[in-house]
């Protein structure tokens, strides 16, 4: 009998919206069996109403409870998991509520907006013994996986270079002045590295980090970075980092190192006509060849993995294709590990590590100290009094 988790949403904007329609799709469309998953509450900062009409749009059982407050929710004993959704310049504050009440927490990317705050509910949570991820969903998907089995088998060779690119191609003073997206607001914690920026991050990390044996992984020996900021509020518009390890993958014992190469922007664009006509996302290079991925590296549909000829005629391009089953986003893939890791008992995932999540953090913290872009106080304490 499938394990069935019974989840509490907590904030009903987009992101959240989309990860509930996932969770809510039949398990069985993307060949699993083990785990099942129910919305058992719904909560919204600005009212019942509004949670109710949440629930209603998602299409959320009828029994789904509406909360007008995230207080509410993290006390309803019918909860296991809460799914924190709010702007991340609010994770730290809601995560934290949702451990001290008890309860298992898949918390969107970013985890929080500093290093020390992402400590900090690690900290609870193993205190707590309860489950914490660090929803960085990209991570779960099949083609992901796929990627990282290709590196460790050593098909591409080593791998010595990475580069990826998140832009989006957005025009700020539209995405400011008319819309008042929390994207470019210095008080939510916008930006393009903490918005979109960390995607870049995480295909340098999980291709020359985690494709390591866990006892060969060692952290950046270098970060430079060169950051443009929206004039408008003071948030980076344009990023651009290289991240250096003193290991390469598969192996960790060349000796040559690595480094990746991540860049992120609003008004720039990855994919300029959306045909994906600029070429891949995201190249991971190796002596052997190199993986292409397609499509936006926060979701990306198709990879190539392009051999190194060396003069020899029978080596041919592969072109994978991996389709998100039944139109899912494919974020019920992190669900789907959520839930096998509360049933075994697992305070972490070994796809997205604590360590590693902490690790990230760091970097981004460093990423941000060089350009000089702080957030307000109130955002970056830790003191929530």
């Amino acid at each position: 009998m499938a394990f069935t988790a019974r989840w509490g949403i907590l904030a009903t904007g987009w992101i959240a919206e989309k990860f509930t329609i996932d969770l809510l799709i039949d398990p069985a469309t993307r060949g699993t069996a083990d785990v099942a998953h129910v919305v058992a509450a719904v909560a919204s900062s600005s009212g019942e109403a509004q949670a109710r009409s949440f629930a209603t749009k998602v299409k959320a059982p009828h029994d789904t409870v509406c909360y007008g407050g995230y207080e509410d929710l993290v006390k309803d004993k019918n909860v296991d998991i809460v799914y924190i959704a709010s702007p991340h310049s609010h994770h730290f504050a809601h995560a934290l509520l949702a451990l001290n009440a008890g309860k298992h927490v898949v918390c969107e990317k970013p985890i929080t907006v500093n290093a020390r705050q992402a400590e900090i509910l690690y900290k609870t949570a193993k205190k707590n013994n309860l489950f914490f991820l660090d929803a960085v969903w990209t991570r779960y998907f099949p083609l992901s996986v796929q990627i990282r089995q290709i590196i460790t088998s050593g098909e591409v060779g080593e791998i010595l270079r990475v580069t990826a690119d998140t832009s989006m191609g957005e025009e700020m003073d539209d995405l400011w002045k008319r819309q008042k997206r929390r994207k470019v607001n210095l008080d939510l914690a916008g930006g393009a590295l903490l918005e979109i920026g960390i995607y870049s991050i995480t295909w340098i990390f999980q291709t020359l980090y985690h494709t390591l044996p866990a006892s060969k992984r060692q952290p950046p020996n270098k970060i430079m970075s060169h950051m443009v900021k929206y004039p408008e509020t003071g948030v980076d518009e344009d990023t651009t980092f290289i991240v250096s390890f003193p290991t390469s993958s598969p192996s960790g014992s060349s000796g040559r190192g690595s480094h990746g190469v991540g860049m992120t922007a609003f008004p720039l664009a990855t994919d300029p006509d959306q045909r994906g006509t600029a070429g891949p996302s995201v190249r991971i290079q190796g002596t052997k060849g190199e993986i292409q991925v397609l499509g936006m590296p926060f979701q990306p549909d198709r990879y190539k993995v392009v051999p190194l000829r060396d003069g020899d005629a029978t080596m041919s391009v592969r072109e994978v294709l991996c389709p998100f089953p039944a139109g899912g986003h494919g974020m019920y893939y992190e669900a789907d590990e959520a839930a096998r890791c509360v049933r075994e008992g697992k305070l972490e995932s070994e796809t997205m590590p604590w360590d590693e999540s902490l690790l990230i953090m760091k970097v981004m913290d460093d990423i941000r100290e060089q350009g000089g872009l702080k957030y307000p106080d109130a955002i970056e304490s830790t003191d929530l009094h």
